[in-house]
């Protein structure tokens, strides 16, 4: 029996490639469009749920996808798929103009069957789950959908210059004007360890990080970036040491340090309960600490989306206390 797809014409169950158009020939908008839904959902079965036709159709169109461009898109895991680089490489390229188009398609449709997208948030995981999600999270009552990625700012930029996100949190300026940036919240880094250690360390000075010298560091990476910047701005010197914990989540940073592994250097908001608690205390109080500026970013001249400016704006108004 026959399936049908978005257009309603029929397409074989099991025979996706029966209907590939020939190497070399224009891509099929329809087929973008299924592509685009099972890399966003990494399921054909969510895929399907989303375009409103059935898993065979869909697997169907992304198989005579992947004949069409002699690539495989996506590798089939034991729940979903995983996205292949080439996948990676189409969807970048992709989705802003389709996102567009659907925009365009589907605007004045009112009423519970209008299609209701996502809307897509990206930036550091540790900004996200302790300052974004909970001021969003009253809006998943409201019916907003969220689909939530975590990474570093340049590559999430890109992401978000090639459509895969509507905004991104950043600790990164944009360049150009494709990418409209807003100042968001300062992040001010502080130097801490437990009680402990700060006393087997002893006093701390801007002019003298020596007693630091033998103390174990914890680090978010193996080249310290937050402490090679908190060591230049505050000590005026260059940090040559090798950390004796890497954890690439600063929540982990923070867990192992509360711990009593050493020193690390993190953003206040992420560690004062800690400093308030007492379960860490800072080393010292330098009167020009480090401070990073986050960026709320978008898509300059986007398509306005209502569920995109209820995340903006509530981000932005939550800020002001942050």
């Amino acid at each position: 029996m026959a399936h049908q797809n978005a257009d309603g014409k029929a397409v074989p169950p099991d025979d996706g490639a029966a209907s590939a158009p020939p190497p070399g020939a224009p891509l099929d908008l329809g087929l973008l469009r299924t592509f685009l839904a099972v890399y966003r959902a990494r399921s054909l079965t969510t895929a399907a749920r989303t375009l409103r036709v059935s898993q065979p159709t869909v697997t169907a169109q992304v198989r005579a996808l992947e004949q069409q461009l002699d690539r495989q898109l996506f590798e089939r895991l034991p729940r979903g798929v995983a996205a292949t680089s080439v996948a990676d490489e189409l969807a970048g390229r992709i989705a802003g103009p389709l996102d567009a188009l659907a925009e365009v398609a589907h605007r004045g449709r009112p009423g519970p069957d209008a299609p209701h997208e996502p809307v897509h948030l990206a930036g550091p995981a540790e900004m996200l789950s302790v300052r974004a999600l909970p001021v969003l999270a009253p809006l998943a009552a409201g019916g907003v959908l969220l689909r939530v990625t975590t990474g570093l700012a340049e590559d999430l930029l890109e992401g978000l210059h090639g459509g895969r996100f509507d905004l991104v949190l950043s600790a990164v300026r944009p360049r150009g004007r494709s990418l409209a940036a807003v100042p968001l919240m300062d992040e001010e880094f502080v130097l801490v360890t437990t009680p402990e250690w700060a006393t087997g360390i002893g006093p701390l000075t801007c002019d003298d990080p020596g007693p630091l010298r033998e103390v174990p560091l914890v680090a978010y990476a193996e080249d310290l970036p937050i402490l090679r910047r908190y060591w230049r701005h505050v000590f005026r010197t260059r940090l040559s040491a090798r950390p004796a914990v890497v954890v690439p989540d600063l929540r982990g940073v923070l867990a192992a340090v509360v711990a009593g592994a050493g020193v690390t250097v993190l953003p206040r908001y992420l560690c004062e309960a800690e400093l308030a608690s007492g379960a860490l205390v800072e080393l010292l109080t330098p009167e020009d600490p480090p401070i990073n500026t986050g960026f709320l970013v978008g898509r300059a001249g986007a398509p306005a989306r209502a569920p995109v400016t209820a995340v903006r704006e509530r981000l932005l108004a939550a800020a002001r206390d942050w």
